[in-house]
């Protein structure tokens, strides 16, 4: 742990972010964000950062 109580990251996540993992945390974020924003992801938000992250590894690996 770090100093502020949270987990020490080691520079490697445990495993990749691919694009069904993206799918789920964005269909969870739009499901909480229904009413607020429209339903949608807000941009910078944790799940679009996913989506892209995942979007990079795909385009990567072809």
């Amino acid at each position: 742990m770090d100093d502020k109580g949270g987990q020490k990251s080691e520079g490697k996540p445990k495993t990749e972010m691919d694009k069904d993992a993206a799918a789920r945390i964005q269909s969870a974020e739009a499901k909480k964000n229904d009413g607020k924003h429209g339903g949608g992801v807000p941009k910078g938000s944790f799940a679009s950062r996913a989506q892209s992250t995942a979007d990079k590894r795909e385009n990567q690996n072809n």
